[in-house]
Parts: C-alpha cells; structure tokens; sequence
C-alpha cells in the first residue's frame, strides 16, 4: 500500500499563526494532504487559507455545518473523516513543524510492521514574555526515557515517565476504527483521552524523545494556562476513561485504576460526604455496566472513608 499521509489542523482566529503552521507542513515530503478545519473564524483565517488553496492543491479547507465554531474535539474528527491519508498527524493552528518532523516516524513503520502509533518530543516558542520558571520548565514537552508500548498506558496514566504532545504524534488511521474519534462533551484533556484509548488498544512506539520535532506556540490565548478547566475537566476524562474502557472489554485492572485516580481527585477536593455520595451515585447509577460490578461497591465513599468514619473498630487491641 502506498504511504500517504493527511496532517489536520483545526483554526479557529489563528490569522497570527496560520501561514507558519501551514508552511511548516508543506515542507515536509512525506505529506499528501493538509486539511484545515476553519472552526468559526471571525478573522482573516479563512483568506489565508484560501490562498494557499489557490496555490497548492493539498491543502484543503473544510467547515462544520453552518461555519460554527464546535472546539478541537469536532474539528478533528471532522478532519478524520475528511481525510483520505492511510497516516495521520495533527497540527494546532498556533503551533509549527520542524524540519523532518516525519522521517524517523515511517523509518520506524517501515521496521516494526506491527507499529500503530509513534509520539516524539516538542519544544515551546514563547510569543509573549516568559517568566523565568516558564523557561525552565517549557524546554520539551516529552516522555522521558523509551516505554514499551505494553507500558504505555499505565505510564502516562501515573505520569511516570512524562507525555507527549498531539503535535509530535504520527498513527495510522485505522487507529480510529479501534479507538473511536475525540470525545467532543470534553472542552480539554481530549487529546489525553485519545492517546490513552491508543495505548491501550494499539502499539504506540517511543520515537525522537530527546529534541523537539515540532514547536507549541505560547501566547495570551492559550486556553493550557487556565489551571481551573483544567482541574474541572480532569475528572471528567477519568470518568469518560472508565466508561470507555467499561463499554470495550479493558481489562479490569485498567478500569480500577483509572477509578482509582477519580477518587484520589475527589478526595483533593475535600467535599463532604454527601456531597462524595452523590457524586458517585450520579457516575455509577448513569452506568450499568460498572454499577453491577465490585467497583460500585469498593469505590462508594462510605467505603472508602470507612477508617476515619468508624475508627473504633480500626483500634488496637493492644
């Protein structure tokens, strides 16, 4: 089969960065097709998108029905189902390829036949001032060392060895027939989601982990600085996780300890009982398929505080 490789990028009011991200693709060989999700721009990124339609044929411009704007979720799946690449890749409209961004991902298809998936390291430009702990902190967002695609998942799931970006990340596209597209109900933390599912149905290799392949645009817009969503939205992809894996025969021992991180999220969040009680009868009564298994009864909170609201019976007899 030939190698063909369809790179999407959602934009949504990106006129500032657009023309780089997509001089970026083109400059790679190994691309036959760019398509560009306008998500509801009210700037000048549909002209500019337009102009390079005129000049290179390969780069394509699609819209959600009505030219709404529906978030990066939709927008890529848009760009999935559009694409007629046997590869894909994903860029955000902010951010930009290096040179040879794909030369060692389809040297290592080309090796391991049985190779799903290859996620390499990307470096951070700074368009606006940067603090000095930024600096240092936003040198590559990366996995550390080599993981062994069987470890994958566990490994981001406890963030032992680091992640990786959706800018550094090359699978084929019949990954999606196995995993589903993007979750859309979550507004972050989507793409967390989807590299979990590929981890754990799919061979994700360790590629360039050591140098960027491609470059993370930080600006005032940028919708990682909010800390709050963030920490709204992480319980929610724990959750939408479970049923996922609850829906697509995961071992239980994946579920578990993905329940296991909603609960130790919740007990930062120091609620009251009640209101942890509810919160667990709303997630496991909305779910049938977990409801009737141990999990429903190992992850109640009475349980779960069942030392500090009885410890009377966890004394000493000595």
């Amino acid at each position: 089969m030939k190698q063909t490789l369809s790179v999407i990028i959602p934009a949504y009011n990106v006129e500032r960065f657009i023309e780089k991200a997509i001089q970026s693709v083109l400059e790679q060989k190994e691309v036959t097709e760019i398509i560009v999700i306008n998500d509801g721009s009210t700037d000048a990124t549909q002209q500019i998108v337009e102009q390079f339609h005129s000049k290179y044929p390969i780069v394509k411009l699609y819209h959600h029905p009505n030219k709404v704007n529906k978030g990066r979720s939709a927008s890529r799946n848009l760009g999935i189902q559009k694409s007629v690449g046997n590869y894909i890749a994903f860029l955000d409209a902010d951010d930009y390829f290096l040179p040879n961004r794909f030369a060692n991902d389809f040297k290592l298809f080309r090796e391991n036949p049985t190779c799903d998936g290859v996620y390499n390291a990307v470096g951070f430009y700074f368009y606006r001032p940067a603090t000095e702990l930024e600096l240092k902190t936003h040198q590559l967002y990366t996995v550390r060392q080599k993981v062994a695609p069987e470890a994958l998942f566990k490994n981001l799931l406890y963030g032992k060895c680091g992640h990786f970006h959706i800018n550094g990340l090359t699978v084929k596209k019949s990954v999606f027939d196995v995993t589903g597209l993007f979750n859309e109900e979550l507004i972050v933390a989507e793409d967390s989601e989807m590299f979990w599912k590929m981890a754990i149905k799919c061979r994700l290799e360790t590629g360039i982990i050591d140098k960027a392949v491609a470059i993370r645009g930080v600006h005032e817009d940028n919708i990682f600085d909010n800390e709050e969503l963030y920490k709204i939205f992480n319980i929610k992809l724990h959750e939408a996780m479970a049923v996922w894996c609850s829906k697509n025969k995961v071992s239980t021992i994946v579920i578990d300890d993905v329940l296991k991180w909603i609960w130790m999220l919740k007990y930062k969040q120091q609620n009251k009982l009640y209101q942890d009680i509810g919160a667990w009868a709303q997630f496991f009564f909305s779910q049938p398929q977990l409801l009737f298994t141990k999990f429903s009864i190992k992850y109640f909170p009475v349980i779960r505080y069942r030392q500090m609201l009885f410890p009377f019976l966890y004394r000493s007899k000595n």
